[in-house]
């Protein structure tokens, strides 16, 4: 196996997922070839979310992640099979996503399915990421009477 084509794959895995989490959207883009599907299979939404395009792919995230809305991506364990210049990924992985606004707390698991290709510029980059939720809950602030928040970057000084 290559090694360093494993190291590299991992490494973009995880770049999309902190500049999800930071809100850096292309940083995000730069991490998708620029014909990249996706699928987001969570309860949230209702049906399956299903984009095609590096563009539509980042709208979307930036549209619903973007703005007071907090999240926190953990992806481990991953198991990368490489062929070549492609490759694909399964990633277990846990989130929160943290919704001010709307005073909820959803969080979740799922394994993420991932394709990759490397570019003729010899960076990978995802080319397909997708998941189906294992379990998805979430909590309303007002459930919590304990909850508060300590820290936020986002948030104006005492938002909460």
């Amino acid at each position: 196996m290559d090694l360093g084509a494993l190291e590299e794959i991992k490494r973009v895995k995880h770049r999309y997922l902190r500049c999800v989490d930071l809100k850096r959207w292309d940083d995000v883009a730069d991490t998708l070839a620029p014909d990249a599907t996706a699928s987001y299979g969570t309860p949230t939404y209702g049906e399956p979310i299903v984009l095609a395009g590096r563009e539509a792919i980042t709208g979307f995230l930036r549209e619903k992640l973007g703005g007071e809305i907090l999240t926190t991506h953990f992806a481990v364990q991953p198991e990368i099979d490489i062929d070549g210049d492609t490759a694909t990924g399964l990633w277990p992985f846990e989130d929160t996503v943290i919704s001010q606004e709307h005073r909820v707390m959803i969080k979740g698991a799922a394994v993420y399915e991932d394709s990759y290709r490397r570019g003729e510029d010899g960076q990978w980059r995802i080319t397909h990421t997708g998941y189906t939720r294992t379990y998805e809950f979430v909590l309303s602030f007002e459930d919590l009477p304990s909850l508060r928040f300590t820290a936020n970057r986002w948030a104006p000084e005492n938002a909460f």
